[in-house]
């Protein structure tokens, strides 16, 4: 009986490796692009979910205390409102860069809560978001742009 031989022809050959990889490279090329589109779109809406959620909370507060949640420094919760939303969430920034913040008596509404962009840049799809979340309009709708680095939905106009 004979000892198995190994063929020579039994392996790759490094052109053939290199052609794998090439091919590889290419297809990489092709969807990375995509998905980067797809991490956008996942932040838009995990910023509006969560908008919507400290929306309700700012509406809870002021059905459960008689009053919207006070003006708060952005970045801070606003006293009293950790009771209804959890505050190392608020405290960390959105989903979109920038902080939370809430508006009382102040840049020409009564109550609201949005997104301050200081020393962020401003992404370019806020009007996507916009048109997703409200009317496509950044200075009406219940979704505004308050200065150039501060969007906010309005909780009581």
């Amino acid at each position: 009986m004979r000892p198995l031989q190994r063929s020579a022809r039994s392996a790759f050959t490094l052109v053939e490796i290199l052609i794998v990889v090439v091919i590889l490279g290419i297809l990489a090329a092709i969807v990375i692009p995509r998905f980067t589109g797809a991490t956008d779109e996942a932040r838009q809406s995990t910023f509006i979910a969560s908008l919507k959620t400290y929306a309700d909370a700012c509406e809870y507060f002021a059905a459960k205390e008689g009053r919207y949640p006070p003006d708060g420094s952005s970045g801070s919760i606003p006293t009293g409102f950790e009771e209804y939303v959890d505050q190392d969430e608020y405290e960390s920034p959105t989903p979109l860069g920038g902080s939370w913040d809430t508006e009382f008596n102040d840049s020409g509404v009564t109550s609201a809560i949005g997104v301050h962009f200081q020393g962020v840049d401003v992404p370019d799809y806020m009007l996507q978001i916009d048109e997703t979340f409200d009317n496509g309009d950044l200075s009406s709708g219940s979704f505004q742009r308050l200065a150039a680095d501060r969007f906010y939905y309005i909780v009581e106009p």
